[in-house]
């Protein structure tokens, strides 16, 4: 990847227009920090706590176990998305970029064209919770002038992207940490209720759900850390940032689902907390963000099929069609399944990045950005293995697909149990195979 100087690094330094022009580095560990903190926290989270307490085709989680497989899966799948996001941090380029040394610039096409439609599924995704969240509110105000509102800002603060993240430090972060203090008090004066027919059976497939919250980030971590001023400082930032607001975020939505019961509202129940509308408009908010980076990050991946285009034109696409697409779209009931996709794709592929890129070429200053770096189809297959190992352990709840890998573990004879964490098991076994090819790299002669 061939690169121009970027204008003078001052603080106030917006990220470049174009895939060829060196990024600034002009974010601080704070603005970092909040970043990551702010998406740690989340509406989907308070609403979808029941991934983690409920795990499908498991007796109920205690608390205790509800917690642990939290903090687990949080902290693990955080440690994947800063591992892929501290090559971004160190070569100065966007997260599909990045892949370009990796699998090559042509080949890197393929995970970018996979990111820019998950990415545009997450911003139509964020648009509706935002929608219901305004909904939970007032249940006054038309769907699409929400939408519309809603998509609106959130592409513009696409085309802003570095300013956002300043903002958020300055201002937003407090008020977030404010309201889940509040919302934490308020329902924990309330007894949580008493759990029946519980068990520790579902806690791996529960850590397995933490971890693909976390390392849904992954396939955008580098388009923001790039711009950090240290590796190491922005991996603290991104980890403990995210780690501890998602923890939070989804343990009071523990605590609100179980006093919601099993046909209440999570929302409302946090609106029925005295003054509870006031903090629950901030996170309402707040949560626009997380369709800002959505859309940024798809602008990213589509530079890096178009290098030329402006990110600013890309951006304001992009937003458009998101916001098109969300005033249609209405079920989300899907949510858990998309978790298990997303985590089957990019916990394989943080292993074969991070193998390659920290014990391999990236180690012997090999790693290629050009426009005209190699194809590696060989790096294809320790992602492809990952990939099958976390679909055999852990094949979702879509029938048609989840009956084709039963047939696999039949044939193989591997039947999982509460043991068999997809995730990890994924990553470890795209790690080995990642580090076979590159131990038989270095023995080809030059």
């Amino acid at each position: 990847m061939t690169t121009t100087t970027a204008p003078a690094n001052a603080a106030s330094a917006e990220a470049p227009l174009r895939l060829t022009t060196e990024a600034p580095r002009s974010l601080t560990f704070s603005d970092q920090a909040a970043f990551w903190a702010n998406l740690g926290v989340s509406l989907i989270g308070f609403a979808s706590a029941a991934v983690i307490l409920l795990p499908a085709g498991y007796s109920p989680l205690p608390i205790p176990a509800a917690l642990l497989a939290l903090a687990l899966g949080t902290v693990t799948g955080m440690a994947m998305t800063a591992l892929a996001g501290v090559v971004g941090t160190r070569t100065g380029a966007p997260a599909m970029a990045v892949l370009r040394g990796l699998f090559g610039t042509r080949l890197s096409f393929l995970p970018s064209l996979a990111n820019i439609f998950q990415l545009i599924g997450w911003g139509v995704y964020e648009l509706t919770v935002i929608v219901q969240g305004v909904d939970a509110m007032t249940g006054r105000i038309p769907r699409p002038l929400v939408v519309v509102a809603a998509g609106a800002l959130c592409t513009a603060m696409a085309i802003w992207p570095l300013s956002v993240l300043r903002i958020l430090r300055k201002y937003v972060t407090g008020l977030v940490g404010i309201s889940m203090l509040y919302f934490t008090v308020q329902l924990l004066r309330n007894p949580v209720p008493h759990q029946s027919g519980t068990s520790w059976s579902g806690f791996f497939p529960a850590v397995d759900a933490a971890l693909a919250l976390s390392v849904s980030f992954l396939p955008m971590a580098a388009d923001y850390m790039r711009h950090a001023r240290d590796a190491r400082q922005a991996a603290g930032a991104a980890v403990s940032g995210y780690s501890i607001t998602q923890f939070w975020c989804y343990a009071i939505g523990i605590v609100a689902l179980l006093q919601a019961g099993p046909d209440g509202d999570v929302f409302h129940t946090m609106l029925g907390v005295a003054g509870g509308w006031v903090f629950f408009l901030v996170l309402v908010l707040r949560e626009s963000d997380q369709s800002f980076a959505n859309v940024y990050s798809t602008a990213m991946s589509i530079q890096n099929l178009l290098p030329s285009v402006d990110r600013r034109v890309l951006s304001g696409a992009v937003g458009a069609l998101v916001t098109v697409i969300a005033l249609f779209v209405h079920d989300l009931t899907q949510f858990s399944n998309f978790l298990l996709v997303i985590g089957s794709v990019f916990v394989p592929l943080a292993a074969v990045l991070g193998i390659d890129y920290f014990l391999g070429r990236g180690k012997e200053g090999r790693w290629d950005l050009s426009e005209r770096s190699p194809a590696r189809p060989v790096m294809l297959l320790p992602w492809a293995v990952g990939f099958a190992v976390y679909q055999i352990l852990n094949p979702g709840s879509v029938s048609w697909w989840r009956h084709g890998w039963m047939h696999v573990q039949d044939w193989l004879g591997v039947h999982p149990g509460w043991w068999a964490s997809a995730s990890l098991y994924s990553f470890a076994a795209a790690a080995l195979a990642t580090g076979a090819i590159v131990a038989w790299d270095r023995r080809r002669p030059a």
